[in-house]
């Protein structure tokens, strides 16, 4: 085997395609991945939802509400901070309109998903944090999956690298659009001159699914509440966005020097990290009381959470404020109820 064959083999190859079709219908493996990232977040959400105490069904509903508001919001920060993508001279601004092309901006997603999630929630008479607390970890593990579909798509990665596990960027052909390298096929597996690069979206995938274990553990270990552990996740996540941001080579604007998303990471965390510890002051974690959504009955509330087959361990530690109310109340009238 001759040297060149030997590096190709150690090097890491890209999908020959990123877009199949059944008939006249194209099925994007992007969207494939948004959806089962979307699919995942909501069912670590609804198990930790029940587990903290909430009802049953109450995740679901708020997504009916985040996730629409989130698809837009994330199309929106991608728009505005790659502008020159669809807008100026030669550019067709319908192009914006493409989600399934690809652009998706994580901040733009979290920012409008969480005003769709605190209309669901007030709604239902419950508190947002504590909401987001429950599905933090989920988001994170949907942005892993969220990043195969950059994989398929041969988009986000940094330079070149010598690297075993770098990635290979093959050239693909549209035939019916020669411009169209997004729709294309690689034919020959002939890569591009900068490979192999740097495959920053598996970077970012293995980073995020680190992030969820550390979110869950510090969740467990400490009992958090009241929005610390989404504040945690934030700032886990834009620790690591930072640098790997700091290696892509793809088009992006620029704010003295650096690149948008850059001067968001180091915003977000400290803003994170300052919620994070004023939350702190606010006390134990959330009663399982204040979890259960005004429209549904305590004793449904019960009986929903039990038929779920879910453990109520965790929600009969918790509520140490309950027990605490409990006991002044009965210090305070020691009476049989015959008696009063």
């Amino acid at each position: 085997m001759n040297t060149a064959s030997a590096a190709f083999l150690a090097t890491i190859p890209s999908p020959d395609q990123g877009v199949w079709h059944i008939g006249p219908i194209p099925i994007r493996a992007y969207a494939l991945c948004i959806i089962a990232g979307i699919i995942v977040a909501i069912w670590l959400g609804e198990r930790r939802w029940v587990n903290r105490g909430g009802t049953k069904g109450t995740v679901i509903d708020v997504a009916v509400f985040a996730v629409p508001f989130g698809l837009v919001g994330g199309r929106l920060y991608h728009v505005i901070t790659d502008n020159q993508l669809y807008f100026g001279e030669g550019k067709n601004p319908l192009n914006a309109l493409k989600i399934w092309d690809g652009g998706l901006g994580i901040w733009g997603a979290i920012a409008l998903g969480a005003v769709g999630a605190l209309i669901a929630c007030r709604r239902r008479g419950i508190p947002l944090p504590a909401m987001a607390d429950a599905l933090a970890p989920g988001i994170v593990i949907a942005q892993a999956i969220g990043r195969l579909g950059n994989y398929f798509n041969q988009e986000l990665y940094g330079a070149h690298t010598d690297l075993p596990w770098g990635l290979e960027i093959y050239q693909r052909y549209n035939p019916t659009n020669p411009d169209d390298f997004l729709n294309g096929v690689a034919i020959g597996h002939v890569p591009l001159p900068d490979s192999p690069v740097h495959p920053t979206f598996l970077y970012e995938l293995l980073w995020n699914l680190g992030v969820a274990l550390l979110v869950i553990w510090a969740d467990k270990k400490f009992r958090l509440g009241h929005g610390r552990v989404f504040a945690l996740y934030v700032a886990g996540y834009t620790a690591g966005r930072f640098w790997i941001e700091m290696m892509r080579t793809d088009t992006a604007n620029h704010i003295l020097g650096l690149r948008v998303n850059v001067w968001t990471s180091i915003l977000l965390f400290a803003a994170a990290i300052a919620y994070f510890v004023l939350a702190a002051k606010r006390g134990p974690r959330e009663a399982p009381e204040t979890l259960w959504s005004k429209d549904v009955p305590r004793e449904d509330a019960d009986s929903a959470s039990a038929d779920s087959g879910e453990s109520h361990a965790e929600v009969a530690a918790a509520p140490d404020t309950v027990r605490d109310s409990a006991a002044d109340k009965a210090t305070e009238d020691p009476k049989p109820d015959a008696e009063k």
